[in-house]
Parts: structure tokens; C-alpha cells; sequence
């Protein structure tokens, strides 16, 4: 069975007049990290005011990726060098399917994408989904009352947006989304 990818949520707080230093080390952590087998990417949001916590959301293809980074060498070292200007031990929360997409309500997103943008990218993602349940399913189907058509049409196509469509259209025009908010 082929894994997920996953996200894990990084917590911590930076010692008191050390918060520059500490963003530069989680930047250079993560270009150092770009190198590694099956990570993704990863995005350094700053606390809300100086006393709160950062938060660095890093992605895997893989969970035995995200295990392999976290236990390497490298890993340890930055981990270490971060730990001279964090307070404490760092918090993790691994996100798993529709925990991605909907995230969980303490992490703030820095900035989001604009909605043109986040719906052109769910239309992109719904119309070839519906035209392939229909051209498919639909005859398939075409004996059962419609309440049950409609619950197995909307499962099935719940299903494949969750873990084949969306994944792979964020993943291919991830950075159109998140680029800036030029027309």
C-alpha cells in the first residue's frame, strides 16, 4: 500500500531578543532540508507578537520521509543549533488527508491564497472528477433510486478528490496558488 504524504506542524517559541536569529536558522534548516529524499517543502509562520510561538508546517511524500529527516544527522544538528535561541522542546502535530486541507484551528495561516484562485483551483478539480463519475458511474448506477445514486456518486467523487485529484492539483499549482496576489 502506497503511503500519504504528511505535514507536521513544528511549535516553538524563540528566547526573548532572539527572534531573528532563530527565523534564520529555521530558513537555513529548511534549505538544508530541501536536499533531503521526500521532503516536500515548508513554510515559517511567525507568531502573532513577540512572546508567541512560531510555527513551521513542513511536508514529506512520505511518513517514513519525515522519520528519516527527523532522525539524520543534519536534522539533529540544526535542531541543536535552534535549541541555543528557542525556549523548551519543540511541539509536533503530523496532519493526515482532509487535516491538510481544512488544518486545525490553532494554526493561523500567514497569508492565504486569494479565493479567485483557491476556487478556479477547486473547479479544476471538480469538473473532471464530475465528467468521469458521469460518463462512468452514472450508467452504472442507472437502476437504483436516485437518493442512492446520489449518496454513492457524491461518496465516490469525495473520495477521489480527497486522496487522487486535490493532492496532485495543490501539489502541481501549489505554486501558482501561493504566488503573489497579482491578477
Amino acid at each position: 500500500m502506497m503511503e500519504e504524504s504528511v505535514v507536521r506542524v513544528v511549535r516553538r517559541r524563540a528566547k526573548w531578543g532572539c527572534a531573528p536569529a532563530y527565523e534564520a536558522l529555521a530558513r537555513a534548516m529548511d534549505d538544508d532540508a530541501r536536499r533531503f529524499p521526500g521532503y516536500l517543502s515548508a513554510g515559517l509562520i511567525l507568531p502573532e507578537n513577540p512572546e508567541g510561538e512560531y510555527q513551521l508546517v513542513e511536508r514529506f511524500r512520505t511518513e517514513t520521509d519525515m522519520k528519516r529527516w527527523h532522525a539524520s544527522a543534519a536534522c539533529l544538528s540544526w535542531l541543536e543549533k535552534i535549541a541555543a535561541v528557542a525556549e523548551g522542546e519543540p511541539g509536533y502535530r503530523l496532519l493526515h488527508g482532509l487535516d491538510v486541507w481544512f488544518g486545525p484551528a490553532d494554526v493561523p495561516v500567514a497569508k492565504t491564497p486569494p479565493r479567485w484562485r483557491m476556487t478556479v483551483l477547486s473547479w479544476l478539480a471538480v469538473f473532471p472528477t464530475v465528467v468521469l463519475l458521469i460518463s462512468f458511474a452514472a450508467p452504472l448506477l442507472k437502476p437504483f433510486p436516485f437518493l442512492l445514486k446520489t449518496a454513492v456518486t457524491t461518496a465516490l467523487g469525495s473520495l477521489l478528490m480527497s486522496y487522487l485529484v486535490m493532492p496532485r492539483l495543490t501539489r502541481w499549482l501549489g505554486w501558482w496558488l501561493r504566488s503573489g496576489n497579482r491578477c
